[in-house]
């Protein structure tokens, strides 16, 4: 019980230094701007957008495709849902102002980043199905865990774990619809 307090004490305060370091950088105008971008299309319609491309353009994958990920970003969702309850943590920007971004929170908690989970459950997932599309989706799913951190949404440790919870339920969604 000592050695995880003190490695999510030692956690914590990183996240927190960070915190404050992001909150006081103003970055150059064309950053703010592909933040800002980045965490409005982690909102969801670009991955409505990407299945209706996967549909119509997907070739025989497309149902397994989009069941995989369907099913990833659904299982992720249920995940972040019940984490956000639990760990109860305050977000970034409940705790220190930001400097320059002003974008409301979806929730109250922060742990772990749902954008994230659902980004990355999505890209990998079809990303394995259309590896020509992986790279673009991956630089997608890390620019939107990226903007909630600088926009001031979350700590790094909920975007990393939100990153893995959501890239492990892709990659097993893949799995089970290629079977």
């Amino acid at each position: 019980m000592t050695a995880t307090r003190t490695l999510l004490g030692y956690i914590q305060a990183r996240d927190h230094r960070l915190m404050r370091r992001v909150h006081r950088w103003r970055p150059p105008r064309w950053i703010r701007l592909w933040m800002i971008v980045a965490t409005r299309l982690g909102n969801g319609w670009v991955w409505y957008a990407l299945a209706a491309g996967v549909f119509l353009f997907g070739g025989k994958p497309r149902f397994a495709a989009l069941g995989a990920g369907q099913a990833a970003a659904v299982v992720g969702i249920v995940i972040f849902r019940l984490l956000k309850k639990a760990s109860g943590r305050q977000r970034p920007c409940a705790l220190e102002p930001h400097c320059w971004a002003h974008i409301l929170p979806p929730d109250q908690f922060s742990f772990p980043s749902g954008h994230s989970i659902t980004a990355f459950a999505v890209s990998v997932s079809i990303g394995s199905f259309y590896p020509e599309l992986a790279a673009f989706l991956l630089f997608l799913a890390v620019s939107i865990a990226a903007s909630r951190i600088v926009l001031g949404m979350h700590f790094l440790s909920d975007v990393l774990a939100g990153s893995l919870i959501g890239a492990t339920l892709g990659y097993a969604f893949f799995l089970v619809f290629t079977v």
